[in-house]
């Protein structure tokens, strides 16, 4: 049977990138500087071996043949993505997938390398050539798909995407919350002046605020016999379903921008965990995009870490663990804090989906031409001011190179973010309506309901359905962001 054969392919492709992943976790967390060169000739080759077993001629008849043989239910939903998944692969050559590689982790270590030294001027030429090589990949994929050079970036990470349906719901977003934003900051002050804001301590010692986050992890599901946390320069879900590799970052000045990390990291490996099993070899059972994938971590970061009733149960973990005994009328204010900062990563939930529109439209500039990266300082500094108030002149660290994605090649990622947060907050909403006592669960540290939720609606699904098709069944309706509007109203409005 042809369908068996490309079974007994998936199982190959299983296995290359699971090296693939483990291996670029490892560079990311624990690889020494100067291993950078050859571990990026490794993973060059297995980029090339997976792109070559994966595009191999035959497949496009075993794919023809096994659409004529006598299929269930789950192996047809498999076919489909596996021909979805074989026409977005063979639009790439092997050669030009192995040139790709090498550039961005060449790039990738360099930006890990400069950022700290602000040094904008020698990563600028490593950028260029990323950008050079992201432009051709758009190009190709483009003419094999019939999509916008932009618009096929994006099939990559969320299938469905399109900037003209994705523009308008972003500039109706940002018309908002630039009005929004200024009130928020009002009513926070309001407060501030009756109640002024308790001061941290100070003093968190980084392993200890590894103990609370391992202790949170465990707590909202992850499972530790299946997954680690370790630190990057970049918070990040890396590895397997079956060895999940999480990351954050720490201050010992503070401890809310690592924990709001490790959550956000294990609402992504929480998906990755609870995907199907028997499918883990097929492209049906991988996640559905990435709009989904950060519905799910902002999921937890947002609807659950950012929830007052979160914190009712978490405080007595936090004074276990850091020895700070907090009212919840201390922590909350802390945890709903907003203020309009440079870092996407610790951005405020109201001035997130800034940060997030400002690289969605300067990533379409460069990817069509329009802007290049030596035009990116000022095009970005530009938009800070107008959207945030913040300049980044000379401040390249904290500018546009504070993101891994560009460097990595990611182009075409960066709308998943505030999408995603739109579909969490749409699935929250829904989750409400079915279990109106669910904030008193929470409240007693059980998630066992909220996990079944999206166990039965998210993540036992892979990839059988469309992104807009799964959240229209998660939540009984197409995505609106009305939702998350409500959502912010609510937690740091007026009314």
């Amino acid at each position: 049977m042809s369908f068996a054969k490309l079974d007994a392919l998936g199982r190959k492709l299983e296995a290359l990138e699971h090296a693939q992943a483990i291996l670029g976790a490892d560079e990311a967390t624990h690889m020494a500087v100067g291993g950078g060169e050859k571990r990026a000739e490794a993973m060059s080759v297995l980029a090339g071996m997976h792109h070559r077993q994966a595009t191999a001629p035959e497949i496009d008849d075993w794919i023809a043949a096994a659409e004529t043989e006598s299929l269930n239910e789950e192996q047809a939903a498999a076919l489909r993505e596996f021909r979805r998944h074989h026409a977005n692969l063979t639009c790439l050559p092997a050669e030009f997938v192995e040139r790709q590689t090498t550039a961005r982790m060449r790039c990738e270590q360099l930006w890990r390398d400069l950022r700290g030294k602000n040094d904008w001027a020698n990563f600028l030429p490593a950028l260029e050539g990323v950008i050079a090589l992201v432009r051709e990949e758009a190009q190709m994929r483009s003419e094999a798909t019939g999509l916008d050079p932009y618009d096929a970036l994006m099939e990559q990470y969320d299938p469905g995407n399109r900037a003209a349906e994705i523009t308008p719901v972003f500039t109706d977003l940002k018309s908002f919350l630039r009005d929004f934003v200024p009130e928020a900051l009002a009513v926070q002050q309001e407060r501030l002046v009756r109640t002024p804001l308790k001061p941290l301590s100070g003093d968190y010692p980084i392993e200890r605020q590894r103990e609370l986050g391992l202790a949170m992890m465990a707590a909202v599901g992850f499972d530790l016999t299946h997954g680690s946390l370790a630190v990057s320069h970049h918070p990040f879900c890396g590895g397997v379903p079956s060895d999940v590799r999480i990351t954050t970052r720490y201050r010992s000045t503070e401890f809310l921008s690592a924990l709001m990390g490790v959550l956000h990291e294990t609402g992504h490996a929480l998906y990755e965990q609870n995907l199907p099993k028997e499918w883990s070899h097929w492209p049906l059972g991988k996640a559905r995009g990435m709009a989904m994938h950060e519905s799910q971590s902002l999921f937890v970061e947002k609807q659950l870490g950012r929830n007052p009733a979160f914190w009712q149960w978490a405080l007595p973990e936090v004074e276990k663990h850091l020895g700070e005994a907090w009212s919840i009328d201390d922590i909350l204010p802390h945890v709903h804090f907003v203020q309009p900062g440079l870092i996407r990563v610790d951005a405020d939930e109201v001035t997130y989906p800034l940060h997030v529109i400002l690289r969605y439209e300067l990533e379409q500039e460069l990817v069509a031409g329009r802007l290049e990266a030596n035009d990116i300082p000022e095009a970005w500094d530009a938009r800070m001011r107008d959207y945030l108030g913040l300049s980044t002149v000379d401040n390249f660290a904290d500018g546009p190179m504070q993101d891994v994605h560009w460097p990595s090649g990611a182009f075409g990622y960066f709308p998943s973010y505030t999408l995603g947060a739109m579909m969490a907050a749409q699935q929250w909403s829904a989750l409400k309506a079915e279990r109106p006592a669910i904030d008193d669960e929470i409240a007693t540290g059980r998630f066992d309901t909220v996990n079944e939720w999206r166990r039965a609606k998210i993540w036992s699904q892979g990839s059988r359905h469309s992104t807009p098709d799964l959240l229209e069944r998660a939540t009984g309706e197409r995505l609106n962001a009305a939702h998350f509007i409500d959502h912010l109203r609510a937690r740091y409005g007026s009314s």
